[in-house]
């Protein structure tokens, strides 16, 4: 069993080096896809030079922004299974293990990484910013669309059977791809009579600041697809 990580690469020079390591030091056979966004800040030419045997780069021609750097490293994926990782330090591979054991059950057909449950395992609460009240926001519009009761829809860390991404036809290229992700995974369940599962997870936020690239703008657009892949025909 082989795992394909994707990591959608853009203007992370200060990180990029560093989520690379954690990635290699879980202890699962994988394929680690980086693709850079056609970074500006040096973190393309970091990239070039990386020379190991489990990482294969990619090189967009422009910024064609996160989601769609997301389909082309699924595309080329070649695991059994596919997880997304973002390159800054907010999520920790070492949830990686939990992850594909979860999503390896019978009747999962694939699995998100709750931030919420992680931090309420810890006993904690998930610190109150403008980024923590629209993801709440859209984690409530989800649910009420779909007649779910997930915790964390816009998480980075999904993970299922890497035919299955393959087969979704993926059509957003922004930050709303997290929300198709998640729509189109509840959607071909029900279709197959199968589950969505959730897992606890490490996450350690970052401000805007510190390079977090979300935007309000982005929850618009966010809303926009929670609502149009609502009404879409499963793609599996």
């Amino acid at each position: 069993m082989k795992l394909s990580v994707v990591m959608p690469v853009y203007n992370e020079r200060g990180t990029i080096l560093e989520i690379l390591d954690r990635v290699r030091a879980v202890e699962i056979d994988k394929e680690i896809i980086i693709v850079d966004n056609c970074s500006t800040d040096g973190t393309r030419e970091i990239v070039e030079e990386i020379d190991l045997p489990e990482v294969r780069r990619l090189f967009q021609d422009r910024n064609r922004m996160k989601g769609n750097s997301v389909k082309k490293g699924i595309a080329a994926a070649r695991g059994d299974y596919t997880i997304i990782q973002d390159a800054d330090l907010e999520y920790d591979p070492r949830d990686y293990e939990p992850l594909l054991a979860e999503v390896q059950r019978d009747g999962v057909l694939a699995v998100l990484g709750s931030r919420v449950l992680g931090a309420a395992r810890r006993g904690e609460r998930l610190a109150i910013s403008s980024f923590s009240l629209g993801r709440n926001l859209l984690n409530a519009y989800f649910n009420l669309l779909f007649g779910t009761h997930l915790t964390d829809i816009a998480t980075c860390y999904k993970i299922a059977p890497t035919e299955f991404l393959q087969g979704l036809n993926l059509v957003s290229d922004g930050f709303d791809l997290d929300f198709e992700l998640s729509a189109r995974f509840v959607l071909e369940a029900r279709r197959r009579g199968q589950s969505i599962s959730e897992v606890p997870i490490r996450y350690h936020p970052r401000t805007t600041q510190e390079g977090k690239k979300i935007r309000w703008t982005d929850g618009i657009a966010s809303l926009a697809a929670i609502t149009r892949f609502r009404f879409a025909a499963p793609s599996g």
